[in-house]
Formats: C-alpha cells, structure tokens, sequence
C-alpha cells in the first residue's frame, strides 16, 4: 500500500514542477501498465506489428514528451495511460491502413466486447478506427470509462476513483455507452436484436 501512495506523492510533486517525478512513478505502475497492454492487445487480430512491453513504453514516451499529467493517483495515472494507448493504437491503425485497404489484417468483430456476457472478442485496424470515431460522439464521461475499461483493461473501483464518481456511476455509463456503440457500430445487428 505504500507504493499507492508514494505514486500520489510523486504525482504531486511533478504537478508541482519536478521534471524527474513521473519518471519515479512510472516503475510504481509498470508492472500494471503491460497488464493494461496486454489485455487490450489480446484482443487485436493476430497481425498486430506491437507488443505490450513496446506500447507501454510508447505510451511513457508521449507522457513524458507533454506537459506532466495532471494525475491525482495511481488509477487516475492509469485512466490517463489507457487514454494514451487508445491515441497511440489508433494512429498505429491509421497508419497500416493507409499503407495498403486493410492492412493485411484479418476481419474480425469488435461486437462481442460490446454485447453483454460476450468474451474477448479480436478487433483489426478499420474496427478500432470505427470506435475512435463514435467514442468521439459519447459524452464525456461516458468515453473515458470506455477507455479505461476497453483500452485500460480497468476494474469499476479503479475507474470510480480515476474520475471521481460513484462505482455504481461507472456501472450505469458503462451499459449505456456499450449499448449506444453497439448500436453506432452494429446498426443491422443491434435492429436484428432488438437493441
């Protein structure tokens, strides 16, 4: 538990102006963020040219490149990561497509993560373009829990105490941005099934 709050404290301090603060905290939360990686990476389609190891340190790289995160805590750190992974895996999309129509990628459904009870599903370049797109769309709120739960790989008390609301909040944006993107991304699926 120490750790937790020596992440707070060292987070503090690079708010506060010490360039070499996040670069303290960054250990603290490593082993979590190739978790994070890992997980959202386990549903890319087999021709993914990342590795989790590779998008974590990508993702350190573009935090220490900015300005310091404005980052309260440990979850609110990790929120801020999985915001930086989904940039960094849609500009690795954006890039393979404009390579050549596809990518050399193979098709594969982003449905299943959105439908309830569903596991795992694989998703491929042009799929995880589309989310980009209709997460842009959501409300606020409602979009950063997407990104910490698709992207972020994080538990509903993590995320409740990255943006500050209620686990029971989280729970409630979650179903409703599911079903909305469902419907954005599925539109003759979610008719098929009455959503």
């Amino acid at each position: 538990m120490a750790e937790h709050g020596d992440v707070t404290e060292l987070l503090a301090l690079s708010r506060a102006g010490d360039a070499e603060a996040l670069d303290r905290a960054i250990p603290l939360v490593y082993d979590e963020l190739r978790q994070i990686a890992r997980r959202y990476l386990g549903r890319e389609s087999r021709g993914r040219t990342i590795q989790a190891t590779e998008l974590v340190h990508e993702v350190f790289i573009k935090l220490s490149r900015g300005s310091a995160p404005d980052a309260a805590n440990r979850p609110h750190l990790l929120a801020i990561a999985s915001r930086a992974m989904r940039q960094l895996l849609v500009d690795r999309a954006r890039a393979r497509g404009a390579g050549k129509r596809g990518g050399g990628w193979t098709p594969t459904t982003l449905g299943d993560a959105l439908v309830p009870g569903s596991r795992g599903a694989q998703t491929g370049p042009e799929e995880i373009l589309a989310l980009d797109r209709a997460l842009d769309e959501l409300e606020p709120r409602q979009r950063r829990v997407v990104e910490c739960r698709f992207f972020g790989g994080m538990e509903e008390s993590e995320i409740s105490l990255a943006l500050g609301v209620s686990e029971r909040t989280v729970r409630r944006d979650w179903v409703k941005a599911r079903a909305w993107l469902y419907r954005a991304l599925y539109p003759e699926e979610a008719e098929r099934r009455g959503c």
